[in-house]
């Protein structure tokens, strides 16, 4: 018989139930599928169709460098745009497949507006013709300029380059209220366009006046960006010769109620600028002699809310027949106020009394320069004259007998001085060539200005008398001369053979009859000096007078004046000869010393 049978003893017991490891083995699996799916698996898509967008933080300018939605990003801009993938997949697509124009006009202006950059590639103002030959109306934009630099009016200004460069490049949707092309003021055109990421729209409202309402929105992935609405490409009436249109075109802005203009020398390229705006502005623009685009802040805005910057580019001329380089300023206005921006700009003529009723007035861009206490009443009372005198030649002709008339008792005070110095003048002579043979260095010739002024004194003659009112017009020939040339009225203003009182004769018949008349003036006159040489300067004086009319660019306007008021001068020299005729000079007494 068997023994007993032996039991084995038992082990400890297990401390992981059936469910536990089935727990265990199933997070393990589960890590190493995530393990494996974040080192060795496919990238997820960088944006998730038919996701809401997530909430917007970003800065009014992108942080990451802008990329087209087309090209790959870059590491560094991916980084950045990771966050916002799911706004980048809301914001939809929008391109129109080829270039148009249209076209939007008034009485006053017709503008050509492309949809590549929605930007102006024309800009006639209709009451106004420019100095080529023949005539045609003037068109403020630069064509050829603008293709050359790759700017035009109205484009963009961005802080980043390459996100500028596609504002100003892409093909914009043209509203459907704007499909006409071609549309009378009071109208409206819409400009769209977005690439996934950064979506534009320009809005573009026209009526009767030269002021265009343009509001701009840019965003990029949803974030409002800072764009300046700009004028690139030149400004002005490109065909003027004398000075050449540079020379007068300057960028501006006011700022606390005072004018700062800068001509292109004094502009910087736009380098300068990098990412700063220059703040606090109540407006800004660009003009030359006698047109100006000004950018306006929205009606009912508070003063010193717009942002200028201001520069200059370069562009290739022919001049003398060689290739060189000339200047191009440009200027570019931003609002500080909340997306969608809203801009008013004035494009038209330097118009004092209607940019005066503008809000803010803008009639401080009509600039007289230092002469302006001067030519600006001057201008004003040729306004007023002329609302009874349909014709400028007329009116400065008007003009001119109201001041010489009002002169006239100086003209006969001058004339009776003239006439004392000329009976003691053997007297003064004599005195004269006793001292002439000290240097003028020599503290005797103080002693022969003491005589000369006792002699003066003792006839009472005012030295200065004798010229007083000659002095007294030269100011006036200076401000008129300024006043004719900067005021918008006179541009093309005719009268008989002149076509432009702002500009020189160009027949230079007004030189020679200004010369001709001032020498007989002169010839008229009772000379108030013996020396044989201060007379034969005298008789020069007018030939040198209408020699500087045909070198220099003075206004035929100014030769008018000049012309009449000689005119004037020998009537009323004439009857001055008649009711106080010169007497006899007696001859000097000699000292016996």
């Amino acid at each position: 018989m068997s023994g007993p049978q032996q039991i084995a003893p038992l082990g400890p017991k297990d401390k992981f139930s059936p469910e536990m490891r089935i727990l265990v083995a199933s997070l393990l699996s589960m890590g190493v599928i995530l393990l494996w799916a974040k080192f060795f698996g496919p990238k997820p898509p960088a944006t998730l169709p038919n996701q809401a967008p997530a909430a917007q933080t970003a800065p009014a300018t992108p942080g990451p460098a802008y990329q087209p939605n087309s090209a790959t990003p870059s590491a560094t801009s991916q980084a950045g745009l990771t966050a916002s993938a799911a706004a980048n997949s809301a914001i939809a697509q929008k391109a129109d497949s080829q270039e148009r124009t249209i076209v939007i006009e008034n009485d006053l202006y017709r503008v050509e507006i492309s949809n590549r950059g929605a930007v102006v590639k024309s800009w006639q103002l209709k009451k106004y013709l420019d100095d080529s030959k023949p005539q045609r109306v003037l068109d403020v934009v630069h064509p050829e300029t603008s293709k050359q630099t790759g700017g035009w009016p109205f484009s963009l200004t961005i802080d980043d380059p390459q996100m500028e460069a596609a504002a100003n490049s892409a093909l914009y949707q043209i509203s459907s209220s704007a499909e006409k092309m071609t549309l009378s003021a009071p109208a409206d055109a819409e400009f769209s366009w977005s690439d996934g990421r950064l979506e534009i729209t320009k809005h573009f409202y026209f009526d009767h006046t030269y002021v265009v309402r343009v509001e701009t929105s840019v965003k990029y992935n949803g974030a409002p960006v800072t764009a300046g609405l700009a004028w690139r490409g030149g400004f002005g009436d490109l065909t003027v010769t004398n000075p050449v249109p540079v020379e007068t075109v300057t960028t501006y802005y006011s700022e606390n109620g005072k004018l700062e203009t800068f001509a292109y020398k004094k502009l910087d390229g736009p380098e300068k600028w990098g990412a700063t705006w220059h703040g606090g502005i109540d407006f800004a623009g660009i003009a030359d002699r006698y047109f100006t685009a000004a950018f306006l802040p929205a009606n009912g805005s508070a003063t010193g809310t717009l942002q200028t910057r201001y520069w200059r580019v370069f562009h290739a001329v022919q001049a003398d027949g060689k290739e060189t380089s000339e200047a191009v300023p440009e200027v570019a206005t931003a609002s500080r106020s909340q997306q969608p921006q809203i801009l008013r700009v004035y494009v038209g003529p330097k118009d004092y009394d209607d940019l005066k009723k503008m809000n803010p007035p803008l009639h401080a861009l009509v600039q007289f320069g230092w002469m302006e206490f001067i030519a600006d009443p001057l201008f004003h009372l040729l306004k007023w004259l002329h609302t009874y005198i349909p014709n400028w030649g007329w009116t400065i002709v008007v003009l001119t007998l109201v001041i010489n008339m009002l002169l006239f008792p100086l003209r006969i005070t001058s004339y009776k001085t003239t006439l004392k110095m000329q009976r003691v003048a053997p007297e003064v002579k004599a005195i004269q060539d006793r001292y002439k043979k000290y240097k003028m260095n020599d503290p005797r010739k103080a002693e022969m200005n003491k005589e000369v002024m006792a002699v003066y004194s003792r006839e009472g003659i005012n030295p200065l008398g004798s010229c007083f009112q000659m002095f007294l017009q030269m100011p006036i020939w200076f401000g008129l001369n300024t006043a004719l040339r900067y005021a918008i009225e006179l541009r093309h203003a005719r009268w008989m053979w002149i076509t432009d009182l702002s500009a020189k004769d160009p027949y230079y018949i007004l030189p020679v009859v200004v010369g001709v008349t001032m020498y007989l003036v002169s010839k008229m006159t009772p000379m108030t000096s013996t020396d044989p040489q201060q007379q034969q300067m005298m008789k020069l004086m007018p030939i040198s007078f209408a020699v500087m009319f045909v070198v220099f660019p003075f206004s035929s306007g100014l030769a008018l004046y000049i012309l009449t008021s000689s005119l004037v001068g020998i009537g009323q020299q004439w009857y001055l000869n008649r009711a106080h005729p010169v007497t006899p000079v007696a001859k000097p007494v000699r000292n016996k010393k």
